[in-house]
C-alpha cells in the first residue's frame, strides 16, 4: 500500500504528484550584479523535480528587497528570462515550481542596497543580526522607518514580481511573510513601533500582508498563490508580544483569499519545535480553511505520521534536498541519504549543488 504521503495532492490548482514539498533554499548563488540565475540552476532545480511541488529559494521583487549576496530577483526581463529555463527544465521532468518572493527589509546592508542607502523596515530598528555580503557575514546596517506614502510602491513591487514570475513560466507564486523579513517586521510588536496606519493594532499591522495578499492574487488567483509565515520563530531578531492573538486573527483573515495553502514554520526556524505556554500550531491550522503545509525538522518518519493522521496536507522540507536531489524516492524505498557538505550550503559552484547522485548512481 502507498503511504498516503507519496500520493498526488492539488493545492488550489497547483497539482503535485505527491506531497512532499521542497522547502525554499538559500544558496547564494545567482549573479551578484544582474540577479540573475544560471545554467547551475537550471540543473539544480531539474534535478529536484521528483519533489510535489518544488518552493524557489527566497527571491528579491525588487533591488530594494535585496538582503544578501547573490540572491536572484524577480524584477527585470533579463531574469525572468533566466528563470524561464528553469522552469521550462522542471516542467519537462513533470516537476511543479512556485517562486518565493521576497522583501528582507531591515535584514540587509548598505552595501546590497541600491545607492548604498539605508535598509527600509516598519521602523528605524536595527536587528541586531548579520547577513552575507561580498564580505562574508557582517552585522545588519540600521534601517530607515518607511513612509506611509511609500506603502502603495511597495504593493506595486510585489504586484510586478508577480507579473514577471507568470512571464517567467512558474505555476504560482509563494508570499514570503516568514522568518523576520518585511511583512513579519509589520506583523510583530518588537520591530513595529509605527503609530500610523500599520502599526500598533493587530489589524494595522497585519494591514501591509493584506495589501499584498490583494496585489498578488489579483495577479495570479488565490488558487495559485501561497503564503509562508512563522509565527513563533525568533528568526533574524523578531519577536511579537503576543504571537498566538497575532497570528490567529491573520490566519482567520486569509480564509478570504482562497489561497493554494498556508505554508507554517513549525516554532523556532531550523530550530526547536517546542512552543511557549498558550502557543499552539495546531489552533492556527484549525483556523484555516485551505490546504496546510507543514515545516521544521521533518524527518520521514514524521513526515509519514503528520499526513497519514491529517496532522498536514503538504511536508516541506529543506536541508534533505540539498543532498538527495531525489529525496522522495529515497524516502518512498526507504533508501539511504546522502549527507550534506554544509561548507558548500552557501556560496560557490557546482560542487555541493548539483553533484550529489541520486540513488542509482550511489547503488551503481
Amino acid at each position: 500500500m502507498t503511504e498516503k504521503l507519496f500520493t498526488p495532492f492539488t493545492a488550489g490548482e497547483i497539482v503535485a504528484d505527491n506531497r512532499l514539498v521542497m522547502a525554499p533554499l538559500t544558496r547564494n548563488r545567482a549573479d551578484n550584479e544582474t540577479g540573475e540565475v544560471s545554467d547551475m540552476h537550471v540543473d539544480y532545480y531539474r534535478q529536484r523535480a521528483g519533489a510535489g511541488i518544488i518552493i524557489t529559494e527566497a527571491t528579491q521583487i525588487s533591488p530594494e528587497g535585496k538582503g544578501y549576496f547573490q540572491t536572484p530577483g524577480i524584477h527585470t526581463e533579463g531574469q525572468v528570462a533566466a528563470w524561464r529555463k528553469v522552469t521550462d527544465a522542471v516542467h519537462s521532468e513533470g516537476g511543479r515550481i512556485v517562486i518565493q518572493l521576497w522583501h528582507v527589509g531591515r535584514i540587509s546592508h548598505t552595501s546590497l542596497q541600491p545607492d548604498g542607502d539605508k535598509p527600509v523596515a516598519p521602523s528605524a530598528i536595527a536587528a541586531d543580526v548579520k547577513t552575507f555580503t561580498a564580505n562574508g557575514f557582517e552585522d545588519t546596517s540600521e534601517p530607515r522607518a518607511l513612509d506611509l506614502d511609500e506603502m502603495p510602491r511597495l504593493v506595486a513591487d510585489y504586484a510586478h514580481a508577480a507579473e514577471m514570475a507568470k512571464k517567467a513560466g512558474f505555476d504560482g507564486v509563494e508570499v514570503h511573510g516568514a522568518n523576520g523579513y518585511l511583512l513579519d517586521q509589520f506583523l510583530k510588536t518588537g520591530s513595529n513601533k509605527r503609530d500610523d496606519a500599520y502599526g500598533g493594532s493587530v489589524e494595522n499591522r497585519a494591514r501591509l500582508l493584506f495589501d499584498v495578499l490583494d496585489a498578488v492574487t489579483k495577479v495570479w488567483g488565490g488558487e495559485r498563490v501561497g503564503l509562508r509565515l512563522s509565527p513563533f520563530s525568533p528568526a533574524n531578531g523578531i519577536e511579537d508580544a503576543n504571537p498566538q492573538e497575532t497570528f490567529e486573527y491573520v490566519v482567520k483573515w486569509l480564509n478570504r483569499y482562497n489561497l493554494s495553502y498556508l505554508h507554517l514554520v513549525e516554532g523556532a526556524t531550523g530550530g526547536s519545535r517546542e512552543l511557549d505556554e498558550g502557543q499552539s500550531i495546531a489552533k492556527l491550522r484549525a483556523l484555516f480553511d485551505g490546504p496546510y503545509m507543514a515545516n521544521n525538522g521533518y524527518d520521514r518518519e514524521m513526515a509519514l505520521d503528520a499526513v497519514a493522521n491529517d496532522k498536514a496536507d503538504l511536508i516541506a522540507v529543506g536541508r534533505p534536498f540539498i543532498a538527495n536531489p531525489d529525496l522522495p524516492r529515497r524516502w518512498q524505498m526507504n533508501g539511504p541519504l546522502n549527507e550534506g557538505d554544509t561548507d558548500t550550503y552557501y556560496g560557490g559552484g557546482r560542487e555541493g549543488f548539483t553533484d550529489y547522485p541520486a540513488l542509482e548512481q550511489v547503488k551503481a
